[in-house]
């Protein structure tokens, strides 16, 4: 088991990683302050570990609720549902909310524990990829607009993240390849290191290699905890974190959510924003071949230049109507910039019908 702290002074909060830690393995109860909680899960993760995760609740009363799955029900009438329920079971300010499943589950249940009471803890507990590595970290919660993606939330730190890494034996295989988009991501923006690590890997990582798969969760894990510490709130360096973002974003909302993996639209939005960075052709090259090595998309969907500009529009790191993308200098370092060659712009989000 390994312990990554996010250090945010009296909000500070573990993240542990390691196998076999529900079925009684690890005691949640700990960070549960009062003696009720509601676990929030989807239909397809509450069957396969939720009375696990009960066991790592002894002396605690536990209600449960199982929402729909998948991206398009990431809105704020499925948020309603557990604000219903909550409500429902008389649930106080002293209730915790635990977000049991992927990013979606944990957005939603996140937000509606910042919401109820005006805020009520919550625990963060992923089992896919995609959340362990990323969106189970950092405090990011909401639902998304039908003109954008995640345009309405909070943010509201969990009190810890337990992560089974045993709970990725029973993920997809798409959502699974989705997942190393972010743990790519982070190689990409933070640490060259790490990514040369991932080109060596990736079958590994593919095969589900334990130790593999323990120290790329780990790693990034470790990367964003520190990028969260130094910028909770987003107003500088965390924006990093959306390399490929704001594209991917973009893809998710034309296609329709969920006809594109989030993780599938930010690994070919991570491909656009290299190039629209202009970094070295080499440097290109690695990214695509590990993006395509990873199984995700390499190329963009058809979409016509004013459906592009019009969702990008709409990106949270948008500032006085310029937009603003963040971009490689070179393969692990990023930055934030309206600094971008327009013609090239023109040209990534030129190609559609």
């Amino acid at each position: 088991m390994k312990t990554i702290n996010v250090d945010l002074g009296d909000r500070s909060y573990p993240i542990i990683i390691g196998r076999g830690l529900m079925n009684g393995n690890f005691d949640l109860a700990d960070y549960v302050d009062g003696p009720d909680c509601l676990v929030v899960s989807n239909e397809t993760v509450a069957p396969l570990y939720l009375d696990k995760l009960r066991q790592n609740l002894a002396g605690r009363n536990v209600a449960s609720i199982s929402l729909a799955d998948g991206e398009a029900f990431k809105t704020l009438a499925t948020m309603q549902t557990i604000l219903d329920a909550l409500v429902a079971s008389g649930a106080n300010r002293d209730t915790t909310v635990i977000a049991l499943g992927g990013g979606v589950v944990g957005d939603i249940a996140g937000f509606a524990a910042a919401c109820y009471m005006r805020g009520v803890a919550f625990i963060q507990v992923p089992t896919t990829l995609l959340a362990q590595v990323d969106s189970s970290v950092g405090g990011k919660t909401g639902v998304n607009h039908e003109k954008g993606k995640n345009l309405v939330g909070a943010f509201h730190q969990p009190r810890a993240v337990l992560i089974d890494t045993d709970t990725l034996n029973t993920l997809p295989l798409r959502e699974f390849r989705a997942g190393l988009a972010e743990v790519i991501k982070h190689g990409a923006i933070c640490d060259a290191a790490f990514f040369a690590w991932l080109e060596s890997n990736m079958a590994a990582l593919l095969g589900k290699d334990p130790e593999a798969l323990a120290y790329a969760i780990q790693r990034s894990c470790e990367i964003k905890a520190t990028v969260v510490a130094e910028d909770e709130r987003e107003t500088g360096r965390r924006a990093i974190l959306n390399f490929g973002h704001t594209f991917g974003h973009a893809i998710e909302r034309c296609l329709g959510y969920g006809e594109w993996l989030h993780g599938e639209a930010v690994a070919a939005g991570m491909l656009m924003a290299a190039a629209l960075s202009g970094i070295d052709a080499a440097d290109q090259s690695r990214l695509k071949n590990l993006i395509a090595a990873a199984g995700l998309p390499t190329e963009p969907p058809l979409i016509a230049r004013e459906r592009w500009l019009e969702a990008m529009g709409l990106d949270k790191k948008v500032q006085q109507k310029k937009l603003r993308f963040v971009l490689l200098r070179s393969l692990g370092e990023a930055c934030v910039s309206t600094d971008y060659d327009r013609d090239r712009l023109q040209a990534l989000t030129g190609t559609g019908a």
